[in-house]
């Protein structure tokens, strides 16, 4: 369990510290000579069950409110420290309300300097300790009389922040690692060190990760956790990692150490935004000072659904960042006014890949209230249902810091019909299909004189933005128990049937030896006229008839290939896709010989009807050749 000091500057908070745990907390020369803490300190007291409390001792001073931030987002467990002497004071209510915004709901009440007060005047500030507290999450947090230099009421509390981490929530392992660094310094024969907590995950020695936002790759040498040795560290605890592959000037406090996969920085992100009672209303577009993790970033707020968000009051809000940070759904945040002098308010990340459009639309603002349900179902069951295409697994997974094993385990429980990378719901899925075959109903209305319609081209008026994939398994079904038929590469209803006329199918028996003769290289329209002498124009129209009819296909301009070609090229770019990944013109070349110029033509003429897409001057393989009738 990580216990963070909390209170006004002066009130005892280091000392206390090191009375719990024999750890002076001031590092700093400053610090000595001031007797002022400055910077983060932290200190640990291992407990006789083998764990060990972990303490972070932060800044009092109203202007180091940013360094007190940078270590309060990562603590399970609040020690609000007030002395006897003075009562609560100004940054014991702020360091107050940022724990309430931070979502930190355990805590305890650390009454010191009691040996310079009297009896009565102890019982005055207990008074003024228990009004403070009314009415927040902390209003049952006991109260423990203490004299840090003489060791009074010490052994109480200590026993106190025992049990209650005996009693500590389990932090989850699962999904990436990821720790927000707040220190980092050199060692003479180790290199690079960073410390921090881990908001999320486990890491191990030997692992790669990530420094965000900058992407730097790093590997972990050598790990201490809960300020022990260790080959693996996990979430909740407080962790320093040895790195390989960085210099100590690339690290800064507000980076994130990483797991790869988790490598996303942001610019803005949608949020839950909560203003503190007793402040001016946020109005939109107010500048602001943002604190998450342990960065501290300027930013605007943009309101989504208000003009403005009352005290006291909550509302969503895009956070509009001046430059990249680290973030994921479920951070905690506070937010500070433009000079940073005094706290606004706080929330949690919802979202951190937000739509550009309609980002006010009564849809999104629901999607916003799913995303604000801890429970990760509640926004994918609603993103499912709203997304004709499906919704993308990946980006929502990354979000909220999912694994695969429980992003699988979600889909199953949802009943979501999983194509690739997306999902999509039940009755989302129903409803394609009837689109699909109302799509292929309304083609045969308007060209009944059309065979079908192509694969590629019924996808597109099924849905635009459906992928392919998706396409292809939404088909399956209604092909193979007969409900769509497929003749050559056209599609249609088993009860749609077309017909060459009597006299074009005559004359393309004529012609079709032709193209049959030199099945890779056939006679362009023109040279079928001269061969023939039917006029090239009565050529030309008989060929579009036929490969209406999936007889023949247009591979380039006025150059028809048959069926039967076609079909044999598909099944050469098949083959060479799964010896090299990919097919080239020159080895399809040598393999049908001719010039290279109608190898290319083949490959673009398979580009165009979805069989293949480009990448650079190859043609990766989009399905097999029975997929597209070939």
């Amino acid at each position: 369990m990580i216990i963070g000091t909390a209170g006004h500057i002066d009130h005892g908070k280091t000392t206390l510290v090191k009375a719990l745990t024999g750890v002076d907390c001031d590092r700093l020369k400053e610090e000595k000579t001031r007797g002022i803490t400055v910077d983060l300190g932290y200190a640990y007291q291992p407990l006789p069950t083998g764990e060990t409390l972990g303490f972070i001792d932060v800044p009092g001073h109203e202007k180091l409110i940013h360094n007190m931030l940078a270590g309060a987002t990562g603590i399970d467990f609040a020690l609000l420290v007030i002395a006897a002497d003075d009562g609560p004071m100004p940054q014991t209510r702020e360091h107050l309300e940022i724990i309430e915004l931070l979502g930190i709901r355990r805590g305890a009440v650390a009454l010191t300097k009691i040996d310079t007060v009297t009896a009565n005047w102890e019982n005055q500030a207990k008074t003024a300790i228990a009004e403070l507290l009314a009415g927040t999450e902390l209003a049952d947090a006991p109260i423990f009389p203490v004299a840090a230099t003489t060791g009074e009421g010490i052994a109480p509390l200590k026993s106190h922040l025992v049990a209650a981490a005996a009693n500590a929530q389990i932090h989850k392992t699962d999904g990436g690692f990821r720790l927000a660094i707040d220190r980092c310094f050199t060692l003479s024969g180790t290199g690079t060190v960073v410390t921090g907590t881990a908001f999320a995950g486990e890491v191990r020695v030997g692992d790669s990760l990530l420094l965000s936002p900058s992407g730097k790759p790093v590997r972990v040498r050598s790990l201490r956790a809960q300020d022990a040795p260790a080959e693996l560290g996990c979430a909740g605890q407080r962790i320093a990692l040895a790195l390989a592959g960085v210099e100590k000037s690339e690290v800064s406090r507000g980076q994130w150490l990483v797991a790869p996969a988790l490598h996303a920085p942001v610019r803005r992100f949608d949020a839950r935004v909560r203003v503190l009672g007793g402040q001016l209303p946020l109005k939109h577009w107010t500048q602001v000072h943002l604190h998450l993790g342990a960065e501290d970033v300027s930013a605007r707020v943009a309101l989504l659904g208000a003009d403005e968000i009352a005290p006291g009051a909550e509302g969503w809000a895009q956070l509009m960042l001046e430059r990249e940070i680290g973030a994921l759904a479920g951070d905690r945040f506070i937010l500070r006014d433009a000079a940073a002098r005094h706290t606004i308010g706080g929330g949690s990340v919802l979202d951190i890949f937000p739509p550009v459009r309609r980002k006010r639309s009564p849809e999104r603002l629901a999607m916003l209230a799913a995303l604000a349900d801890p429970d990760p179902a509640t926004a994918l069951r609603l993103a499912a249902g709203q997304q004709p295409a499906g919704v993308e697994l990946a980006p929502y997974a990354l979000n909220r810091n999912l694994d695969t094993e429980v992003l699988t385990k979600l889909c199953a429980t949802l009943q979501l019909q999983v194509v690739g990378d997306t999902a999509f719901s039940p009755e989302v899925w129903k409803s394609l299909e009837i689109r699909l075959f109302s799509a292929l109903t309304a083609e045969h209305e308007h060209a009944p004189d059309m065979p079908g319609v192509e694969r590629d081209r019924l996808r597109r008026l099924t849905l635009p933005t459906l992928s392919r994939p998706a396409f292809d398994v939404l088909l399956a079904a209604p092909l193979a128990d007969g409900r769509i038929a497929r003749t050559n590469a056209w599609l249609h209803l088993p009860e749609h049937r077309v017909q060459l006329p009597a006299g074009d199918r005559d004359l393309w028996q004529t012609l079709k030896p032709l193209l049959s003769a030199a099945p890779y290289a056939p006679p362009r329209v023109r040279d079928v006229a001269k061969a023939t002498g039917i006029a090239e124009e009565t050529v030309r129209n008989l060929f579009r008839r036929v490969a209406r009819f999936g007889d023949a296909y247009p591979v380039a301009h006025d150059h028809y290939f048959t069926a039967e070609a076609v079909a044999d090229l598909a099944r050469r770019v098949a083959d060479l896709n799964n010896a090299n990944g990919c097919a080239r013109a020159a080895p399809l070349r040598d393999q049908i010989g001719g010039g290279r110029k109608v190898a290319i033509h083949i490959l673009e003429f398979f580009d165009r009807i979805g069989y293949t897409r480009r990448v650079r001057d190859t043609h990766v393989l989009r399905g097999s050749p029975e997929q597209f009738g070939l």
